[in-house]
């Protein structure tokens, strides 16, 4: 996840430089604009192309796989003899980022226990910080082409970690790989929490006994008949929409928030609200440390927090700081600021205060929330759907940026942010439930309504009237994963 803030802190100094008049690349205010936001357009090629490999290979190889675009992006970047090559090189780049973004709260989630996932899940958000503080740090003292050289080195340190890590033991329990399963999971937990791994394998032991039950003799037209009801009927599931509606909106405050913003035009921003006469590039710097600050305040807060809290409060100091930048720059601009409030350190604070809110909220809680809700047997799919929105914001946010800015002004750009977190904020207070410290299973069940049976798992599974003994096998017995 260091590599989205790698990406899209790469803009912010990449831009600058080739603005420059000795740039070997020049490029106009549209080409930049495209150049920062065609990772919202590529990251949803990644969107569906991680769930197939996730469902199929399992999250390791999905993973890996995801490393490879990032890693030839960057080499891409560093040989660009023109604006086509770094514009290929950042759709590689988004491709990666969408299979990583789909990929990460989902893994991370069946990886650690309901005690620990939310300050795990943080991280995601802490790794994109650093990956934007080291990033913006380069990029005030070296050259684009030294920065991407460095950062295709993390890169590859990337691919090694993730070869020695684990597979998920929730893929592996579904592939009735139940030895290697026991193995990951004690490997990953200690062995605290044998009650989980032993409901979680007999959920799973129900789940393929009646998968390959409905398989057996099948012609492929019955197959096809079987897969389109299936779809069919998973839409008609409460506890596949619901998780979805919800996530589109936690996706689409996180992207108008602003941290995209931040992240890919920090230097004009800063110039905007506090004006040339500073050291910019010092004022990113701190920034991104402030931001790796609260990012570590919030991985000890979210264990003690419940998520829809700490989603109200920053969200709200969110509004507030978007509010009051925006009044700040309309009464710099037009001359209106009273004395006391004429100094560059006010407008510095509120950029600031800005962060802060997306440090400890609007970035790590998408992601804690997205590796909480979503249901076992649609997590790759749900997944892949709710970051396609996720994407197109990204997109929608970066690429239109430099055209709010330059026709409503700072002021008016930032009340438009500001009314659409507002009505993401509502939406979300009214769907999300709290999932603190409970399992992924109880959270799906509360989607649902009530736990679910046997026999609705087998008829999921096949949802063929034609199969006789598909009724031979009906069991009301409830069971818990």
């Amino acid at each position: 996840m260091s590599q989205h803030g790698l990406v899209m802190g790469f803009t912010a100094i990449l831009l600058p430089q080739l603005r420059r008049r000795d740039s070997p690349i020049p490029i106009g205010e549209s080409a930049g604009s495209w150049i920062a936001s065609i990772l919202g357009f590529a990251l949803i090629g990644g969107n569906f192309i991680a769930p197939t490999i996730m469902a199929k290979f399992g999250r390791r190889t999905a993973n890996l796989v995801s490393v490879v675009p990032a890693l030839v992006g960057w080499f891409c970047i560093l040989l660009a003899p023109n604006i086509v090559v770094l514009l290929v090189a950042r759709v590689l780049q988004g491709i990666s980022m969408g299979m990583s973004a789909t990929l990460s709260p989902i893994l991370i989630g069946e990886y650690t226990s309901p005690n620990n996932r939310g300050a795990f899940l943080t991280i995601i958000s802490l790794s994109i910080a650093i990956g934007v503080l080291t990033v913006h740090s380069m990029g005030s003292y070296l050259s684009w082409q030294t920065t991407a050289l460095i950062c295709a080195f993390i890169t590859f340190t990337d691919l090694l970690i993730i070869i020695n890590s684990p597979e998920s033991p929730s893929w592996l329990a579904d592939q009735g790989r139940y030895d290697d399963c026991k193995r990951v999971f004690r490997w990953l937990r200690g062995d605290g929490e044998e009650e989980e791994l032993k409901e979680m394998i007999e959920a799973t032991i129900v789940v393929r006994e009646a998968r390959e039950s409905v398989n057996i003799s099948q012609t492929f037209s019955q197959t096809v008949k079987t897969k389109i009801a299936y779809f069919g009927s998973t839409l008609k599931k409460k506890e596949f929409l619901k998780p979805i509606f919800i996530m589109i909106h936690i996706y689409t405050l996180s992207q108008w928030a602003g941290a995209n913003l931040l992240a890919a035009y920090s230097i004009d921003i800063f110039t905007h609200v506090i004006g040339s006469d500073a050291n910019v590039p010092l004022m990113v710097i701190t920034l991104d440390v402030q931001r790796i600050i609260s990012n570590s305040c919030a991985i000890f807060v979210i264990k003690k927090v419940k998520r829809r809290m700490m989603l109200f409060i920053t969200v709200a100091i969110n509004i507030i700081a978007f509010l009051s930048i925006a009044l700040y720059t309309y009464a710099k601009t037009n001359n209106m600021l009273p004395w006391f409030l004429n100094y560059a350190a006010v407008g510095i604070f509120l950029i600031h205060l800005h962060m802060f809110s997306i440090a400890t909220g609007t970035v790590p809680l998408p992601f804690i929330i997205a590796g909480e809700l979503f249901p076992l047997e649609y997590r790759s799919i749900a997944g892949g759907i709710s970051v396609f929105f996720l994407s197109a914001n990204l997109f929608i946010t970066v690429k239109t940026a430099p055209h709010l800015f330059a026709t409503l002004g700072i002021y008016g750009a930032y009340c438009v942010y500001a009314a659409v977190i507002v009505y993401c904020l509502v939406v979300a207070g009214i769907s999300l439930p709290e999932t603190k410290d409970r399992t992924l299973q109880d959270i799906e069940d509360e989607f649902r309504g009530r736990p679910l049976t046997v026999h609705e798992l087998k008829s999921v599974q096949s949802l063929t009237s034609w199969r006789r003994h598909s009724k031979d096998r009906r069991c009301s017995s409830p069971f818990i994963q």
